[in-house]
């Protein structure tokens, strides 16, 4: 599939790649870096990152990603009205994936964006959205 928007949307699967250093993450990389990519990420997938290095590496460590980290890289945070919740709930509803990746199909959906992901929970909604595998 030819990959046309150069709006990309981060779940916490590709973030976590990147600072990680697993996989593919030159090439979440590459588009942080890159001044033709705008990268969003839905607030609900930062907070499942957050939780995610918590949970395996400590709360200080994902502390230190909250305050120093995340400000230092070029994603525009994407907040979220009453009508976005209830749309990743729509998808929630018709889709078994989890609530978090919802709100980062919604927001690609909403903002005309690729999803960057490796997390093969995306291919039940590839027909929603245009991925950009890492």
């Amino acid at each position: 599939m030819l990959i046309v928007s150069q709006r990309r949307v981060l779940d916490s699967f590709a973030l976590l790649a990147y600072l990680k250093m697993e996989g593919k993450f030159s090439k979440v990389k590459s588009h942080l870096t890159s001044q033709d990519s705008t990268i969003l990420m839905n607030e609900i997938n930062i907070g499942e990152t957050y939780y995610i290095l918590a949970r395996e590496r400590s709360s200080e460590k994902a502390d230190y990603f909250i305050t120093a980290i995340l400000p230092s890289l070029p994603i525009r945070r994407v907040s979220n009205t009453f009508q976005d919740v209830l749309e990743a709930a729509r998808i929630k509803a018709a889709y078994s994936i989890s609530f978090a990746d919802c709100f980062a199909v919604a927001t690609a959906i909403r903002e005309k964006a690729v999803v960057m992901t490796g997390d093969p929970e995306f291919k039940k909604v590839a027909h929603l959205i245009e991925i950009d595998w890492v």
